[in-house]
């Protein structure tokens, strides 16, 4: 079984439902803290590879236990069997989200797709969102060009985003600036964008290239956004939540 592959028109979400906030911290505590400060001002919560490594799935377990939306970001690119396996295990966890590189090709989504989607009706589980990361948002033309990508940035998302649709797949993760492209390229009902990238009008691009604002990345179709550092980090969480949401 594929999951529902789904695509143009977005769901009807609240600025609030959309906004997934990235526990890029170190330990169970940091993560749980920020959960507990955040958890009635945000939709989701998303755990990357920094806090995966350091905590494993309990983590993520645990957060699911709390009540927490949990978007697993550990980006799977592997031959199509290690790919497919590791996301099963994801999906034991609860996450509602997790992710894979679309780079790794038709086989390893659909594969991937097939089995999950088997794994969960056997067990009578709602299974995760299932989307492909098309090219990250640190990456520019010179970056691909590094790697033997002679299309341009905008051009590899489009043409990975078609992939990822024709593969199974609930949606994909690409730059604010992309998605109205795809959003011409991808008809499927229900496809989700998911947008990282994400900075208030205000803040420095940190180490991302292709950025853009809550507001922009909501008004060009994105369906969820994800935000790290400029909530994270900032002296007043609450407030910074506040201050994107009322850009929506």
């Amino acid at each position: 079984m594929m999951t529902n592959t789904s695509a143009s028109k977005a769901p009807e979400l609240s600025p609030k439902e959309r906004l997934i906030v990235a526990l890029d911290v170190s330990s169970a505590g940091e993560a749980l803290s920020l959960f507990d400060e955040l958890k009635g001002e945000v939709g989701a919560f998303k755990v990357g590879l920094q806090l995966f490594s350091a905590e494993g799935p309990g983590i993520v377990r645990t957060l699911v236990g709390r009540g927490a939306k949990v978007f697993l970001d550990l980006k799977f690119h592997d031959i199509p069997n290690t790919v497919a396996m590791a996301a099963v295990e994801a999906a034991k966890t609860g996450a509602w989200m997790l992710n894979v590189h679309a780079s790794g090709g038709s086989e390893m989504m659909l594969r991937t797709a097939g089995e999950v989607g088997e794994y969960c009706d056997r067990n009578a589980l709602t299974p995760p969102k299932l989307i492909a990361v098309t090219v990250l948002t640190s990456t520019d033309g010179p970056t691909l060009h590094e790697i033997g990508v002679t299309r341009d940035p905008e051009t590899q998302v489009v043409e990975l985003a078609k992939l990822t649709a024709r593969s199974g797949f609930d949606g994909l993760v690409a730059s604010p600036r992309e998605v109205k492209q795809i959003r011409t390229a991808v008809t499927n009902e229900g496809f989700l964008i998911v947008t990282p990238g994400i900075r208030s009008v205000s803040a420095t691009k940190d180490d991302q290239k292709r950025v853009t604002t809550f507001a922009e990345a909501i008004t060009n179709g994105a369906d969820y956004v994800v935000v790290g550092r400029p909530i994270t980090m900032a002296a007043d969480r609450v407030g910074a939540v506040k201050e994107l949401l009322a850009q929506a």
